[in-house]
């Protein structure tokens, strides 16, 4: 009446809800949100997570927003985090927006608000120094002495 059926299928789709019955072993990416009761063993890479009370995560989630009711044992790097009062996290998070925690929280691990307005990534980027970049461009071997590369964040 007010919208086609497809409209109605896509608007559905956008919100998964792995159950307190199914346990998954691996990777886990959703372009939409995914609400978690049951267990996920490895990283979560979705636009939106919430872990209920029931729900646990053993690996690292990347995500805009992120709300555990629920366990996570992992990094957090999002734009806003949300820590229920039944929330455990035993990992570091980092939050680019908003960081909010109820009474009762409990977490275990270092927080930091990143300035990055770039998307959140769990990998950092690794470049050669300048000496380096230089010595390629010249193709002169004799010109690389550091090795080192330096972390950009």
């Amino acid at each position: 009446m007010f919208g086609s059926e497809k409209d109605k299928k896509r608007l559905d789709s956008e919100r998964s809800l792995i159950s307190e019955t199914v346990s998954i072993d691996g990777t886990v990416n959703s372009s939409g949100a995914i609400d978690i009761a049951g267990l996920i063993k490895g990283p979560v890479y979705s636009k939106e997570i919430v872990i209920k009370e029931t729900g646990s995560i053993s690996g690292s989630i990347e995500a805009e927003r992120v709300e555990i009711h629920g366990h996570l044992d992992g990094k957090i790097s999002a734009q806003n985090v949300i820590i229920g009062s039944s929330g455990v996290v035993k990992g570091d998070i980092e939050f680019e927006n908003n960081l909010r925690t109820e009474d009762g929280a409990d977490i275990d691990g270092y927080i930091k608000k990143t300035t990055n307005k770039s998307k959140i990534s769990g990998d950092f980027l690794f470049s050669k120094s300048k000496e380096d970049k230089k010595s390629k461009k010249n193709n002169n071997p004799e010109n690389v002495v550091n090795q080192e590369s330096e972390a950009l964040v």
